[in-house]
């Protein structure tokens, strides 16, 4: 496969790692201190429109599969996705003059059409590796490349965006400019890809079933996988609550909205570094047990972010940098485990349902992040706090003040827990699968 295939295929990350890291950061602040909506009610405006990535997504998936269209079925859509997703991002954060309500239908709408478009490039996106080769060797590199250049994505929008959304003092004009500016970047990597695929082969077709119903059926053919997903879910969502606090962390607990910038490059920072030592070590004691390394000390310094309100900012930077190095490991084993099971799935069914198991794994993480911001805005609600528009300064209540130090630590590692347990219950399962079956003569190596 030429080098330029690669690469290409990975710039597509500049706009998956974007779009799965901007919203999740800044959408709920932008309503709520913004915009002047109630935290319930732009948490609910944040997580609906994403909840339903995971109904459209068996539907784009299905249509692509039967797509003939010139030029491939997936590129297509490819180029579908990046011609409506940029805009409808700009217009997302425009910043209309509506406030409360209005604001939140506002926002919901125009989310809503931004989730369909990233749909419609996301899954045949994540399906095109499967199809593009059958050498693992070969298909690990193009993963590689998609890895990397979703660090780049992660890293660069999680601190651009908020630095531009800030410079003018969280004004409506510094978010649209910010949306702008994201904008352009998801039209970059979203052509890329588009225009680099043109050139992949298509040595397999994997083909995904036709609705939801049946790819769970699929699912629970595989409890190895239902195990996996359920730990990436959960997983997931404890980034994704981390991600939709760390503005609010930011204001109220270090005491500067700037505080955001670094505090979001301590914590992505380490991920493009610190990925090829997991890998390493995935290599010298296996995935699963780097997986259990990564999950245990994402527990640990989420935990230790609780200190910072009655210690010392610098406690929460290290805390969080912390978090950043098992993040690292968080975002690359689970997607080295995810190969594995399909590999095994394929030798096993001698089908290829690689189509079906990626496009539940990218849904569950849709919605995981999603439900994040809708959980952290629950904890606001209940803990009272206060909405405000930007030109107002509000003193929030003390049990706010918890809820969002609580919010961004504790309830992150305990998160973090439950998908220990799945990981426990991964490895069982897939040591049960791989073992020779009963009688059955010894393999020679």
């Amino acid at each position: 496969m030429p080098r330029s295939v690669r690469i290409g295929y990975g710039l597509g990350s500049l706009a998956t790692g974007t779009f799965g890291t901007v919203p999740g950061l800044i959408l709920l602040y932008y309503l709520t201190d913004v915009l002047a909506v109630p935290a319930a009610l732009a948490g609910a405006a944040v997580f609906l429109p994403k909840a339903w990535d995971v109904l459209i997504n068996p539907l784009v998936g299905a249509a692509a599969d039967r797509s003939r269209l010139q030029g491939g079925s997936r590129r297509p859509f490819l180029l579908a996705g990046a011609l409506t997703l940029p805009p409808l991002f700009a217009l997302l954060f425009a910043a209309p003059p509506l406030r409360g309500i209005g604001a939140a239908g506002y926002v919901a709408v125009l989310f809503l059409l931004a989730a369909t478009a990233y749909a419609v490039f996301q899954v045949p996106y994540v399906t095109l590796p499967a199809e593009m080769t059958e050498d693992p060797a070969e298909r690990g590199r193009v993963l590689a490349w998609r890895v990397g250049f979703l660090g780049v994505a992660i890293l660069l929008s999680g601190a651009l965006a908020p630095a531009i959304a800030h410079a003018d003092g969280d004004t409506p004009g510094s978010y649209r400019t910010m949306g702008v500016v994201v904008a352009i970047l998801l039209a970059a990597g979203m052509l890329g890809a588009w225009r680099a695929v043109r050139r992949a082969p298509t040595v397999a077709r994997s083909e995904a079933e036709p609705s939801l119903r049946a790819q769970l059926a699929v699912a629970r053919d595989n409890p190895v996988f239902t195990a996996l997903a359920g730990m990436w879910t959960v997983q997931a969502l404890a980034v994704g609550v981390m991600l939709a606090g760390v503005q609010y962390f930011a204001t109220y607990v270090v005491g500067s909205p700037e505080a955001v910038t670094p505090l979001f490059a301590c914590m992505i920072g380490p991920l493009v570094l610190m990925m090829p030592l997991w890998n390493r070590l995935a290599r010298a004691r296996g995935t699963v047990f780097a997986q259990w390394c990564a999950s245990l000390l994402f527990t640990g310094a989420a935990a230790l972010v609780f200190l910072t309100r009655y210690t010392s900012p610098v406690v929460g930077y290290v805390a969080v940098a912390l978090v950043g190095v098992a993040y690292a490991g968080l975002q690359l084993l689970p997607l080295t485990m995810l190969a594995d099971t399909l590999a095994a799935d394929t030798a096993r069914t001698g089908r290829r349902r690689a189509a079906t198991f990626t496009g539940l794994w990218t849904a569950a993480e849709t919605l995981a992040l999603a439900l994040g911001s809708g959980v952290f805005a629950a904890v606001l609600a209940v803990t009272g706090f206060r909405s405000s528009e930007a030109s107002e300064e509000v003193a929030q209540p003390a049990a706010a003040l918890t809820g969002i130090n609580a919010g961004m630590s504790l309830l992150p590692a305990l998160l973090s827990l439950a998908g220990c347990a799945l990981l426990a219950v991964y490895a069982r399962r897939s040591a049960a699968a791989s073992a020779p079956a009963p009688g059955a003569p010894p393999t020679t190596p």
